[in-house]
């Protein structure tokens, strides 16, 4: 089992106030030197212990055609909750979509991984220490300690 890891101190701070943003409408965009590569969206998914709807912001890598959304602090709750739900809410401005998640097998993980460094994804870079100079070991350390999911939309995922 992968381990946690440690959440800065300013996250929870940084959620609430982004949350908020979200759930107002506002369209925010994460980090990144692309605009608009990296949309926020609210990832609401029930609790795997409480059965009750947990609500997090993520940013969304946005692929033709494809979503992800990577765990840049590791195996923490929504994770956790996602893997046992097998699914959750996403929410953009007021727009609402059910999708399926599918956690990516560790070599298509790896694949995407290096794709973000070679875009300058600051939270793949800063928070899963890597960058162009990698090595292969180092890639495959992080796709097992920061979780991607494939985001499908339920209707189209049947």
């Amino acid at each position: 089992m992968a381990k946690t890891t440690q959440v800065p101190w300013y996250v929870p701070v940084g959620n609430t106030l982004t949350r908020t943003l979200l759930r107002a409408g506002f369209k925010l965009v994460g980090p990144g030197v692309v605009v608009g590569r990296y949309p926020m969206y609210l990832l609401t998914v029930r609790g795997r212990k409480s059965g009750l709807p947990r609500t997090v912001p993520v940013a969304i890598i946005a692929r033709p055609g494809k979503r992800f959304v990577c765990a840049p602090y590791g195996v923490v709750d929504w994770v956790r909750n996602l893997r046992a739900a097998g699914g959750a809410i996403l929410t953009r401005g007021r727009r609402s979509e059910k999708v399926v998640a599918r956690e990516l097998a560790r070599s298509e993980a790896v694949a995407l991984l290096r794709e973000e460094v070679l875009a300058n994804n600051p939270f793949v870079c800063r928070y899963m220490d890597l960058s162009a100079a990698s090595t292969p070991e180092e890639y495959d350390r992080a796709a097992a300690s920061h979780p991607v999911f494939l985001l499908e939309s339920a209707a189209e995922a049947g």
